[in-house]
């Protein structure tokens, strides 16, 4: 019975070598949260780019606008959920606005003015940018979008990551929606 209860040195040896490779694969996960983020699907760079783009599509005036009402949180939250499909759009997406943004203006975009954002957004939505980047109306595409999700989250509930502290609700003058019951509201 002792000998049942013991393990040899090549098993024991196998055994931590799976173990360690189990760990370096969890790792390696596409889907597995970064420690260098803040988010979950953006990275850092990209959270400060969709907050800009977002501010731009509802800006702060008298009332809230997008960022405050958390846009690209929900973005984000939604990109690791019901919008997994739009990943790879957003990555080539971001990832086009700021190469075209540092060879047309040699900066980020949001480090370009409020105008210059405002004109460069304009031609997305015409599907007027040139470039590689934006072949076959991907510019419209994209732009097309993230206006639709930032829609989305403004004036969605707040349960799903955005409209955070009822910004939208506030600004329209409408009465929170209380919950009453499992996906039920009254107003």
């Amino acid at each position: 019975m002792e000998n049942s209860k013991k393990i040899s040195r090549r098993k024991f040896l196998s055994l931590s070598l799976l173990g360690v490779g189990g760990v370096a694969l969890i790792s390696l996960n596409p889907f597995s949260k970064s420690t260098s983020s803040n988010w979950r699907f953006f990275t850092n760079d990209e959270g400060v780019l969709v907050d800009a783009l977002a501010e731009q599509i509802i800006p702060t005036d008298e009332s809230m606008g997008a960022r405050d009402a958390g846009a690209t949180n929900f973005i984000d939250k939604q990109l690791m959920g019901p919008y997994i499909r739009y990943q790879e759009t957003y990555r080539k997406g971001l990832k086009a606005i700021q190469e075209t943004c540092k060879t047309n203006f040699k900066k980020s975009f949001e480090a370009l003015e409020w105008e210059e954002q405002t004109k460069f957004l304009q031609s997305m939505e015409a599907g007027k940018i040139e470039g590689s980047n934006w072949e076959k109306g991907f510019d419209k595409e994209f732009f097309e979008l993230i206006r639709s999700h930032t829609m989305q989250s403004f004036y969605g509930s707040p349960r799903h990551g955005g409209n955070k502290n009822n910004v939208s609700y506030k600004m329209m003058r409408l009465d929170y929606p209380v919950i009453i019951g499992q996906n039920r509201y009254k107003v």
